[in-house]
């Protein structure tokens, strides 16, 4: 096959025709000289006309094209395909987009075509020094590591261990479930949160595709190397000091264990003992010793009473060491959840100071059946309260503080309300809102009940600093805009949810970004939500944004949706051929290109002391190029030889 250049003009109907001579570029063509074979198709897109150009291809001797149709987002690679079957290189063509950019932006037939010719011009010099590019194909791991075990991990987890891969599930805590595992109720409809979860851990411990996936509690992912298709993480587990394969989760060793500590579980509310379950019915179903406060490590006490209680010899283990592992996986999808923002930022509201001013987290506790109380709503004191302000968008929608709605947080409010109403009926409540949200088909039941309660008050405030929570008397009291104190017997604080707290140390280990909010942040807020700026690291649950249960597990299923389309056994990864490319001769080494590169898909070898481009993570965008003060950067198929030709041919 000769190095005969063809021109292809689609009509497009007569979208483009309409305002576009085709005949008259082709003579304008003869006559500037250019030696080309022009044909034009009238919808060259369709099924007809992807043969005909296929075929014209290939009967010719075509070997590099212009094709003169819509924009390349729409049919480059469709154009593409045709090339490839025909025999040629795919990268020895170039679109000039005639119709959105020319047709229908040009109410001048004459001029239109004038534009066109010059479009056409500047392709025929630019596609002359294209190169014949090839893809690469590489070998990958079809393997995921999730990191966070709660709905959005074990959703993505589960999902990907059903098509019969293997799932890495790593979590920090001892149990699965995240935070959702501590509420007894949730909105809309008032579910338990542990027994709406409780099927899907079953199904995730010993279900029909368990064997997929191996769990990893009380670990954290430590460092990553690698990219797409073959990461390798490295994972460091604490000891739990008990055998998971040999304890069958009596809680024998529980009670007799002298140690105690403020129960975190509960936010620091009750107590728990050194050796102790998480919480009743957490899975997996096993105890664990806190050796921060258990007397044989924290204080060198040769204590082994839990051990002797145990009735399975070997499950308690004092010699269970740290581990430190690695795993090859494809991907890594980030589900390490959200948390609240810190009341004590508002200090007026009193909490921390004031003993009845509870957060929304320590309030859900406060009425779960496992809680410090048992579920029963008391103060402090042990009283029943006979009035509970709940105050909402503490820290929400504020410039001094989180400009954003966290969107669930009404929700949690008008949650208490009903809760509050049943469980202590003659109980007055007083809502104080900047903004009332409840989106969704159902969600809206709970505010309606709120609102048509004579025990339920609502009063909006246009700041939080309009409020101030005091101590009058002996009692506590909220206080708005300076006037009369209102006494209650306890205060509730919703605060926003707010980015994860490992997101700076997860980001600089991934080489992913967090956003102004400080929330992981996502390829495309609207179309890829569940995608980072690196390929292969995927996102999931309400470490990208605010959200409810229910965006987490779609969420989750989305994550392991790009992973399963992406990472398919058998199949190798294609990297495309349009990136960039270092001349390591020339370059100084002085990193500008690694610091501004979206992607993060340059780095420095340190020893020869020049940049490296990961072809796997290049996307081809140019920044580098751009911003290369040496020149020692070129990009595939946009060389600046390539682009002073289309700039000539368009000038001409």
């Amino acid at each position: 096959m000769g190095n005969k250049l063809g021109v292809y003009f689609c009509d497009c109907g007569t979208a483009i025709t309409d305002k576009i001579d085709s005949a008259k570029i082709e003579a304008g063509l003869a006559a500037a000289g250019e030696s080309v074979h022009f044909r034009r198709h009238e919808l060259l897109c369709s099924e007809e006309g992807k043969q005909f150009l296929e075929n014209d291809l290939r009967e010719n001797g075509v070997e590099r094209a212009v094709i003169c149709a819509c924009s390349p987002r729409d049919h480059e690679q469709t154009f593409m395909r045709c090339m490839g079957k025909a025999g040629c290189n795919p990268y020895l063509m170039q679109m000039v987009n005639v119709r959105e950019q020319i047709a229908w932006v040009c109410e001048d037939r004459d001029q239109a075509t004038a534009k066109a010719m010059r479009a056409v011009k500047a392709a025929i010099g630019r596609v002359k020094l294209h190169q014949p590019l090839e893809k690469k194909e590489i070998d990958i791991c079809v393997d995921a590591l999730i990191i966070g075990g709660g709905p959005a991990g074990m959703r993505a987890a589960l999902t990907i261990a059903e098509s019969g891969r293997k799932a890495i599930l790593v979590e920090k805590e001892p149990v699965l479930g995240g935070m959702p595992v501590r509420y007894e109720d949730t909105f809309p409809r008032m579910e338990c949160a542990p027994c709406m979860l409780e099927p899907m851990m079953a199904e995730i411990l010993h279900g029909e595709h368990a064997e997929h996936i191996e769990i990893l509690t009380m670990a954290e992912v430590v460092e990553t190397v690698g990219s797409y298709g073959n990461f390798t993480v490295t994972i460091h587990q604490r000891p739990r000091y008990v055998d998971a394969q040999k304890c069958i989760g009596c809680g024998e060793c529980t009670a007799p264990c002298p140690a105690e500590s403020p129960n975190p579980f509960n936010f620091g509310m009750g107590s728990k003992k050194a050796m102790s379950f998480p919480f009743a019915g957490a899975l997996p179903n096993l105890t664990f010793l806190d050796e921060s406060v258990c007397l044989r490590f924290a204080k060198n006490e040769p204590c082994k009473i839990c051990q002797e209680a145990c009735p399975v010899e070997g499950a308690v283990n004092f010699k269970d060491a740290p581990r430190t592992m690695q795993r090859t996986v494809g991907a890594i999808i980030l589900a390490v959840g959200a948390q609240l923002y810190d009341c004590s930022n508002l200090p007026q509201l009193g909490f921390g100071k004031l003993p009845e001013v509870y957060t929304s987290a320590q309030f859900e506790r406060l009425i779960s059946s496992t809680g410090p109380t048992s579920g029963e709503i008391k103060t402090q004191a042990g009283e029943v309260p006979r009035s509970i302000a709940i105050v909402h968008c503490v820290g929400s929608l504020d410039s001094e503080h989180k400009s954003y709605c966290s969107g669930v947080c009404c929700q949690v409010a008008f949650k208490f309300n009903h809760l509050i109403g049943k469980r202590v009926p003659e109980a007055k409540i007083v809502h104080y809102f900047k903004e009332l949200v409840t989106p969704g088909k159902e969600e809206f039941e709970l505010r309606r009940e709120a609102e048509h309660s004579a025990n339920t008050t609502m009063i909006r405030y246009q700041q939080i600093r309009d409020l101030e929570v005091v101590s009058e008397q002996g009692r506590t009291a909220i206080r708005h805009k300076g006037g009369i104190a209102r006494p209650v017997d306890m205060v509730v604080l919703c605060p926003a949810l707010i980015g994860p707290e490992d997101a700076a140390k997860l980001c600089t280990m991934l080489e992913t970004n967090v956003d102004g909010a400080g929330f992981l942040e996502e390829l495309h807020g609207r179309m890829n939500s569940a995608q980072s700026k690196i390929k292969g690291i995927y996102l999931a649950g309400t470490c990208q944004a605010p959200g409810d249960i229910q965006k987490a597990m779609n969420q989750g299923m989305a994550a392991a949706g790009y992973v399963l389309s992406g990472l398919v056994p058998g199949r190798k990864l294609e990297i495309s051929p349009v990136r960039a490319i270092v001349d390591e001769e020339r370059c100084s080494g002085c990193r500008v290109c690694g610091s501004i590169c979206p992607y993060k898909a340059i780095n420095f070898d340190t020893e020869k002391k020049v940049s490296r481009v990961n072809e796997v993570l290049c996307q081809g965008c140019g920044t580098c190029v751009a911003a290369c003060p040496a020149g020692s950067i070129w990009g595939n198929h946009f060389t600046n030889d390539e682009i002073f030709a289309e700039i000539e041919g368009m000038l001409k």
